[in-house]
């Protein structure tokens, strides 16, 4: 395997951090270039850690521990329920809708990354914080 040059390493980094999104074959109408892979800026976007506790009461915020979110999800982890609620019920509380909220990581796991467009990480929390939700 060939290695990465700096500008391919400097494309990943930033994919990493939500910055850039490498769109194949498409050209963004504001990047120069051939229209093949070049970094397009992202609008606000983030990536959260979330533990999850499915089959709760009630849907619920639990608060901050360090940078996961701890969030209590109402649906059974049976099928993706719980996953699928957890994107809705977090969109909700964000005033986003359910598409701008996705499962990057952690389709069977509790411990989760969540792909939030829209909203930076300082917004998240400005928002949620807002909403009177604990953290």
């Amino acid at each position: 395997m060939a290695a990465a040059g700096a500008g391919e390493l400097a494309v990943r980094i930033g994919v990493l951090q939500g910055e850039y999104r490498l769109l194949p074959g498409k050209r963004h109408p504001l990047t120069p270039g051939s229209g093949r892979g070049e970094p397009v800026p992202v609008p606000d976007s983030c990536r959260l850690a979330v533990k999850a506790v499915p089959n709760a009461p009630r849907s619920a915020i639990v608060g901050w521990a360090g940078d996961t979110l701890k969030i209590k999800v109402h649906a059974p982890a049976l099928e993706g329920r719980a996953n699928e609620a957890l994107c809705e019920f977090l969109a909700g509380e964000l005033g986003l809708r359910k598409s701008a909220v996705s499962l990057a990581r952690g389709a069977k796991s509790r411990l989760k990354l969540v792909d939030v467009s829209g909203l930076t990480l300082a917004a998240v929390r400005a928002r949620l914080a807002a909403t009177g939700s604990p953290g």
